[in-house]
């Protein structure tokens, strides 16, 4: 039996997005967390109906491509019933590559998850970026819907951003639980 109360759900095609929930889940433990870490491709629904946090990852492809694992779930994510689960997304892109689809696939995610009724936390500035257009952004454009990764042009700042994110999500998250 699995006793994390977290799950991190991440769909990859080159491992980047594995690599980085890795680092995500790793800062996690770093503060006493256990995360339990899935591919979306090796789990059912259900699993997302087990938790009371879901971090889900999701890379943009191309001209806003969806990863192909998420892709094929797309139209039943509507479906869960998520009302007392917290979900924190973050998206990998490239911003100079496609500008103007920058992290696209965690927009796309978001709204596919927003009927279930989960409460959403983690949103990330878009200070920092370089990017024309992206479906993650906040209706003020000020931030993301999740976290930004960018491993194409800003990998240097991956872990700083990781470790930031743990940090605010681990803030918000106590926030909810009072």
């Amino acid at each position: 039996m699995n006793t994390a109360s977290i799950a991190l759900i991440y769909g990859t095609d080159t491992n980047n997005t594995e690599e980085v929930g890795i680092k995500i889940a790793k800062q996690w433990e770093d503060l006493d967390e256990d995360v339990a870490i899935h591919n979306i491709k090796d789990i059912d629904l259900s699993t997302f109906e087990r938790y009371s946090m879901l971090i889900l990852g999701i890379p943009t492809w191309d001209f806003g491509g969806i990863q192909s694992d998420w892709e094929e779930i797309g139209d039943t994510l509507s479906t869960l019933s998520l009302t007392n689960t917290t979900i924190a997304l973050y998206g990998l892109g490239d911003q100079f590559g496609y500008a103007d689809y920058f992290l696209d696939a965690m927009g796309w995610l978001y709204k596919k998850l927003q009927p279930t009724g989960a409460t959403f936390i983690g949103q990330w500035p878009t200070e920092g970026y370089e990017f024309e257009a992206s479906q993650a952004c906040t209706e003020d454009k000020k931030h993301f819907v999740g976290l930004a990764i960018d491993e194409d042009q800003q990998f240097e700042l991956t872990d700083q951003r990781i470790e930031q994110w743990v940090i605010q999500l681990y803030a918000e998250r106590a926030i909810l639980m009072e």
